[in-house]
Parts: C-alpha cells; structure tokens; sequence
C-alpha cells in the first residue's frame, strides 16, 4: 500500500464541539471557548484528548484552524428579557452561561440570574472569577453559590448548594425561572437531576410521582433545558 492509499484508508477525524462562551452581541467578530485540556493515564500509557490538546499546546497566535458554529435550538435563553434563569454549570459547563450572561447585559434583560458553579480548587478552577464578581457587584449577576469539592475533607458538589438554597431554588421555579444545565452527562447532570426532583418533592410538598411530573413539565414548557456531553 503505497502512503497515499493508507491515508485515504483512515477514518476522518469527527469534529469536536464545544459550547460557545461569548455574545456575539459583546464580540461581534469573535467565538470564545472553555476548552479543558484533557489528559490521563490508562494502561500504563500516557494519553490525551486530540482536540483539546491541540488547541491547548500546537497553535499560536496566527494560526487558522477550520471551524463552523452548530446551533443549538434547544439551549437558549428565553424570549421574555424578564424572565429569570438559573444556570448549573460546573468546570466547563460554565462556558454557555458566560455567553448569556453577556447577552442579557448587552439588550438590557431584567430577569434575574442565577448562577451555580463548581470545580476542583478555588484558587485555580474559578473560571471568569473576576467576570462572575463584576456582575455580582453591578447586580447583573443575582446571586452565585459555588463548590469547590477539593477544598475540604468532605466533598461538596453543586447539587448541595442547590439542596441547601432548595426554597429559593423552588421559588424562582415558581415565578416561572428557566432552568439550564450544561456540563458532564454521565455523572453531573444525571446527580442535578435527581437532586432537582428532590427539591421539588421536598419544597413543593409532592411525592415523587408528583415532583417528575412537575419537572416533565418544565421540560415540556422548555423551561429546563441541558446541554451535556
């Protein structure tokens, strides 16, 4: 087989997507991204992902890179300006709500907005600290409740923070909140999940039955929307 024909034989590459960190209104002519580099050992080899290492260690300033935006229909925020949000993004699942964030500054929303956010370390994981706090100060940014599940003995995740302002969390549902979550499938989003169906049991006074009903309901509404990989 002569070098050609062995390339032709191999598998193109799929492409990698990645949520969009950024309004376009804020950033007209460009597209921010969250990437987390990733890296492990599996079998006594060294391994690592192929987009997100490549974006994090062999391209620079000038470099052109193909890419095309995906739409995502089903994640986006609500029609209403007023209407409040409440975002659930752990480590890179931050990165949509960066860009709502930024959107509803720049038409000049009035809901409120809620974010949750955790990660690894304070101190290095933080990610858009000093956005997060400007928005906190300027009143953009309603409320925020973090973890930072390596910072203790015990490990706190986001789904405790949202168990602990449970009646709150209840109550902006009842106002009619939009509910977003965005991050890791198989472990984050399935945990928020059913600690959303808690609260809403316990808040609510409902049985269980009552409460996934209750949230079949905000999905049906579109008013609970994820975008998790």
């Amino acid at each position: 087989m002569n070098p050609q024909d062995f390339i032709d034989s191999l598998r193109k590459l799929p492409p990698r997507l990645y949520s969009i960190a950024s309004s376009l209104k804020q950033h007209p002519d460009e597209v921010h991204l969250t990437v987390a580099s990733v890296r492990y050992q599996s079998h006594g080899r060294r391994r690592q992902g192929v987009c997100s290492t490549f974006l994090a260690d062999r391209i620079g300033s000038e470099t052109t890179i193909p890419v095309y935006v995906d739409h995502n229909k089903n994640f986006k925020l609500p029609s209403d300006p007023s209407a409040p949000i409440i975002m659930i993004g752990p480590g890179t699942g931050i990165a949509p709500f960066r860009a709502f964030v930024e959107e509803r500054e720049a038409v000049g929303a009035t809901g409120k907005n809620w974010l949750f956010f955790g990660d690894q370390h304070f101190m290095t994981d933080f990610l858009y600290q000093s956005e997060w706090l400007r928005y906190l100060k300027s009143g953009l940014l309603t409320r925020m409740n973090v973890a930072f599940f390596r910072d203790q003995t015990e490990k706190v995740y986001v789904q405790q923070r949202m168990l602990e302002h449970g009646r709150d969390l209840y109550g902006w549902l009842q106002e009619g909140a939009y509910l977003y979550v965005c991050g890791d499938e198989r472990h984050m989003a399935r945990d928020v999940h059913e600690t959303l169906l808690d609260l809403v049991e316990r808040e609510g006074g409902m049985n269980r039955d009552t409460a996934e009903q209750y949230v079949k309901t905000l999905q049906k509404e579109k008013r609970y929307q994820r975008d998790i990989y």
